[in-house]
């Protein structure tokens, strides 16, 4: 392949990776629902400069919180109008990331969020790691099962398989029930999922969810246990010694004071009647993604640029790497071994998650979603292509190598002009072989928040309680993208062999 060739195959990626930079500001590419308002304000400000307060919330929750996937496609929710309310009112400016449930006392602790509102329970064991506000709704858990082996009390749950959320406090109280046996996930469309599979018998919510899933599930019951202390009530989290506790309480006593608080609550408690059309007499119904199917593909973006960019960092690091391995100087070779050998025995998710919450705390810099995503699956792609791109430079005849040095052509402009074209040819099926699977473990960042196809699904998901259709439609996405970069490297493989 001529220099002229290389030479357009690189613009053409760089200008494509600017392409999509550029179009960045007309699509979302952070955590799902984090934006910031200004607080819907119902009296004056407490002072004339507004100061920003985040907010931390799981939007799989509704009534509670949620994305309006049909609409806007911001955070809605019971939590969200109250936390509005109460920093309106204090006269601050309120933004709301949205975290998986289980992460949102750690975002308390490494500072990434000044507060959570998330129907999260005031227990014992959570006062341990952070403070808590007055308490603004008490709900009652509730028995989910299929009304063809309906399950009413605690004691017929014993021998059964139990669904919970993992961290809520359903999943605290589902511990305690002797002879059940529990089954923890993230989500609670996932209990959903497993309840209609018939992989548990039970799932153990609260009141206003458990009405949502049976709303949206027919062949489903509820049954309510008897109401837990009020000491468990929801509240708002802070983190140890907040100084703003005692404000937030303040505004919520007034707000129980007045009526707002009773109001809020009977916004979003009204039950919904939902309609179904099942196909070919199976329990699916594609109609649900009707409104939903521009929320989902404005998450097609996000991934392909994540994919472009970390594709990009992987070459370019792997290539450095790769020099490092045949460079013959010890200290380099061991150091890009090592390197190979870590990011290579642990896993991909393992790494993710370190360098998501990690740097807050070591480096005291919140580092973006994105940004966390980007690093982790560039320096993780770049430990399998550094052993591609070694084995394929070792695959070029020695003698192209000296015939350079006998003309005097400098090292590196051997390895630009000579080996690395070459080279290249012998690795491009590796190398899209590593951007395919990067397009489709770009779904494992869905866990920090970033509002890729996964976690828009994720959203659906919790908006329906339904999980078999988002899913099948968001695989056919990635399935169709796959082909198109599959295409795409078979036609720049042809050219690139012309000269054979």
């Amino acid at each position: 392949m001529n220099r002229k060739r290389l030479r357009i195959i690189y613009l053409s990626l760089i200008a494509f990776t600017v392409l999509l930079v550029a179009l960045g500001p007309f699509f979302p590419t952070g955590k799902t629902g984090s934006y910031s308002v200004s607080a819907e304000s119902a009296a004056a400000p407490a002072s004339g400069q507004k100061k920003k307060l985040i907010m931390g919330t799981s939007a799989d929750y509704p009534p509670y919180e949620s994305v309006d996937a049909k609409g806007s496609g911001e955070i809605v929710g019971m939590d969200i109008d109250v936390a509005k309310y109460i920093t309106s009112q204090l006269g601050y400016e309120l933004e709301i990331a949205n975290i998986d449930f289980n992460g949102l006392i750690a975002a308390l602790q490494t500072g990434r969020v000044d507060f959570v509102m998330s129907a999260m329970s005031a227990t014992d064991e959570r006062r341990q790691s952070v403070d808590f506000s007055e308490m603004y709704y008490a709900a009652r858990n509730t028995i989910v099962s299929k009304k063809s082996a309906p399950l009413a009390t605690e004691a017929s749950l014993a021998g059964k398989q139990v669904g919970t959320q993992l961290g809520s406090t359903q999943d605290l109280y589902a511990a305690t029930i002797e002879g059940a046996v529990l089954k923890k996930l993230n989500k609670i469309p996932d209990l959903i999922q497993e309840l209609n599979s018939g992989r548990i018998d039970a799932a153990i919510v609260e009141d206003a969810v458990a009405v949502e899933m049976t709303n949206s599930n027919p062949e489903l019951a509820m049954n309510f246990l008897p109401a837990e202390s009020a000491d468990n009530g929801y509240a708002i989290a802070f983190p140890k010694q907040s100084p703003i506790v005692a404000e937030f309480n303040g505004v919520l006593s007034e707000m129980k004071e007045n009526g707002k608080l009773d109001d809020i609550t009977k916004k979003w408690f009204a039950e919904e009647e939902t309609s179904s059309g099942a196909l070919l007499g199976l329990n699916i119904d594609f109609s649900i993604l009707k409104d939903y199917i521009p929320y989902i593909l404005k998450g097609v973006y996000v991934t392909l640029l994540f994919t472009l960019v970390s594709a990009l960092f992987g070459l370019v690091w792997g290539t450095i790497l790769s020099l490092f391995k045949i460079s013959g100087i010890k200290p380099l070779e061991w150091f890009a071994t090592a390197y190979t050998s870590v990011f290579r025995g642990t896993p991909l998710l393992v790494q993710l998650t370190i360098i998501y919450y990690a740097t807050p705390q070591l480096f005291n810099y919140d580092i973006p979603a994105l940004m966390a995503a980007g690093l982790a699956f560039g320096l993780n792609s770049a430990a399998y292509l550094s052993e591609t791109i070694r084995g394929g430079i070792m695959a070029v005849d020695k003698g192209q190598r000296e015939a350079a040095i006998a003309l005097g052509i400098p090292y590196r402009k051997m390895m630009i002009r000579i080996i690395f074209p070459q080279a290249l040819r012998t690795i491009l099926p590796a190398l899209v072989n590593e951007c395919v699977a990067l397009l489709k473990e770009s779904s494992l960042v869905s866990v920090i928040g970033v509002s890729d196809l996964m976690r828009r699904a994720d959203v659906v998901r919790s908006d329906t309680f339904r999980s078999i259709e988002v899913l099948l439609f968001v695989a056919a996405i990635y399935y169709v993208l796959v082909l198109i970069l599959t295409s795409f490297a078979r036609k720049l493989e042809r050219r690139l062999r012309r000269s054979d």
